[in-house]
């Protein structure tokens, strides 16, 4: 799992690959996830036409602060906007364009992108093809199984997308109905890799190591991607890669060094309001127990400083209580 591999000419230093997510895996996200030794992390999803017509969102998404390889995902169903969008993130330090065609959102797929790709696959391929053409940096793409069960087209899409000069595939194993539901198809992911060369990244429902080693072993595949299971703990992709993870007791000051970083990045009123998520994954994983008045006041504060003291002390207490367990 820590060996390299490449995306064209492109070195990446492991094969755990921190997933997309949009609303988490902002640019603070990553640079823990990558500090904590992910191989590759991906930036939020970037609206291709917000960025060429300059909104501040999706610049904020662009940003890559010096991680390397710095991975833009670009969304969108024109061809036009897709191309321009893809210049414009290499000219500002994008190393590899991913193309999502993965995404369940109804806000997405009401605007015919993302995994609403799948069901268009000519078109789909017209927008890769535009892409591939605009840019000199590898250009990948990451879908689902197909839209439904009566539709599983990820061989074939796949197989076109390489034909067309895409570099690289990502595999979500479901689709696009399932949205989270059930487990993921591992073995599906299979036939993907029959149909392409280039390398192939399986995802969905890894969560430990053994999962890890057994999507490889069933899919195929070249690398892993994970996300949800990341959520609360930046670090989990690295510690799949076989890295080291934080201890419990340097946890509370991580949580709080990661609160900061989101005020910084946002802003102090607009880093309070995002951060919220976080910080509710954190507690759920780290102090299940803590009191539900408590959570709340953390939760709903616009007081950073409360926030970062309360937060510190709840994670704190909570890895004690944790200690003093083990301990008898």
């Amino acid at each position: 799992m820590d060996t390299p591999f490449s995306i064209g000419k492109v070195p990446v230093r492991n094969r755990l690959v921190l997933a997309p997510m949009s609303g988490v895996t902002d640019l603070p996200f990553r640079q823990l996830a990558f500090r904590f030794g992910a191989g590759l992390v991906v930036t939020e999803m970037v609206a291709s036409r917000e960025l060429v017509f300059n909104a501040a969102e999706s610049w904020s998404r662009l940003k890559g602060a010096g991680l390397t390889p710095h991975m833009v995902q670009l969304a969108g169903r024109e061809a036009k906007w897709l191309a321009e969008a893809a210049v414009i993130a290499e000219a500002n330090g994008a190393d590899i364009i991913d193309i999502n065609m993965g995404c369940p959102a109804k806000k997405v797929i009401g605007g015919y992108a993302g995994s609403a790709l799948m069901r268009e696959p000519d078109h789909a391929l017209s927008l890769i093809e535009a892409t591939v053409k605009a840019v000199k940096i590898p250009v990948t793409v990451k879908m689902r199984l197909g839209w439904d069960e009566n539709s599983i087209n990820a061989p074939d899409i796949a197989a076109r997308a390489e034909a067309a000069g895409v570099q690289l595939i990502t595999v979500h194993g479901r689709t696009r109905m399932q949205f989270y539901e059930g487990r993921a198809d591992w073995d599906a992911i299979a036939a993907v890799r029959d149909a392409i060369r280039i390398p192939l990244i399986a995802n969905g429902d890894v969560e430990t190591v053994e999962d890890a080693h057994d999507i490889l072993r069933r899919s195929g595949a070249d690398a892993v991607m994970v996300g949800r299971s990341c959520q609360g703990r930046p670090w989990h992709a690295g510690v799949l890669a076989g890295h080291a993870g934080p201890q419990a007791s340097e946890i509370p000051g991580l949580v709080v060094e990661h609160y900061r970083m989101m005020l910084e990045h946002y802003g102090a009123e607009v880093g309070v309001r995002h951060a919220r998520k976080h910080l509710g994954w954190y507690l759920d994983r780290h102090a299940p127990d803590l009191a539900g008045e408590t959570k709340a006041a953390i939760m709903t504060s616009k007081d950073a400083g409360f926030v970062a003291e309360a937060l510190e002390l709840a994670l704190s207490s909570s890895a004690d209580a944790s200690a003093r367990q083990e301990a008898a």
